[in-house]
């Protein structure tokens, strides 16, 4: 572990396999050039939405044609809305959706970031050294589906949760991706609240690490929700592959880059599976 003051005490591995994985990282994006923020007012209550403070959206734009210029990120798009809503439904995948998984995967193993979480993973013997085996414990991991609590039959998958979003209740859980995010608020899905001062990092270079509060459609609310703005999925994908994998299952604190980040993995019983991923600002007050 690293100790870099004020409580942050890293952890050395996954900090410098991470950091890799950001540095060779072609696809993430900047703003000015894919999109532009507005954080507004910021929240206070992370239990409960109780106002209002921003009157605008949080993306002022996003350069879809850029965007989705990238595989991955087109690709991923096509994933987002293959699912139900309402975590008590069970889930029904199509034969068109399965395509869809794999033409992600496929394009997200074609990338530098996922080739070198690939040789992370085979050369501490947890991971499979052929790719297309390595494909495979992948799309187990993240779209194997999986019976979440409270729901009928197979009603989740670490996907879902992690990257689109699950209704339980009056509740909104998982939906942890910016592009998700920008795409549902875009849509009048999502009525921004605005963020949290201590827990979004404003005085980096590139304002990444964003902590919100939103409400769903005005029926479901999300009162505190972690982004890491502008990353690609295969560097998300990858980077909680590998806190999986390597059983970082908790908090830790994380050196990625510039940022200085707490990772958030939770696996999901005695399954490799994922109950929850997200990434947020490691500041403590």
């Amino acid at each position: 572990m690293a100790d870099g003051g004020d409580g942050f005490c890293a952890d050395s591995e996954l900090s410098e396999v991470l950091s890799k994985l950001w540095d060779m990282d072609t696809n993430k994006c900047y703003p000015g050039e894919e999109y532009e923020i507005d954080l507004q007012g910021f929240v206070r209550n992370p239990r409960e939405v109780q106002g209002d403070y921003a009157r605008r959206h949080l993306f002022t734009w996003v350069d879809e044609d850029k965007l989705y210029e990238k595989e991955t990120f087109r690709t991923f798009r096509a994933l987002l809305d293959n699912y139900e809503l309402d975590v008590t439904e069970e889930e029904e995948v199509t034969w068109e959706e399965r395509r869809e998984n794999w033409d992600f995967l496929r394009a997200i193993m074609k990338t530098e970031v996922m080739q070198e979480a690939h040789r992370f993973l085979a050369s501490k013997g947890v991971a499979p050294e052929d790719d297309d085996d390595f494909m495979k414990m992948l799309h187990d991991i993240w779209f194997r589906l999986y019976r979440r609590k409270g729901g009928r039959g197979q009603n989740s998958c670490s996907f879902e949760h992690v990257f689109v979003g699950e209704g339980r209740g009056d509740d909104l859980i998982g939906l942890h991706n910016w592009v998700q995010f920008y795409l549902q608020e875009k849509a009048g899905n999502i009525d921004y609240h605005g963020f949290f001062r201590r827990e979004t990092v404003r005085d980096d270079e590139i304002v990444r690490l964003i902590a919100m509060q939103f409400d769903w459609q005005g029926q479901k609310s999300k009162p505190m929700c972690s982004c890491f703005i502008g990353s690609s999925p295969e560097f998300e994908i990858a980077a909680y592959t590998i806190c999986l994998l390597l059983d970082r299952d908790g908090k830790m604190d994380c050196k990625i880059g510039e940022y200085e980040v707490e990772l958030t993995v939770h696996s999901f019983g005695r399954q490799r599976k994922l109950g929850t991923a997200y990434m947020s600002a490691s500041r403590l007050y």
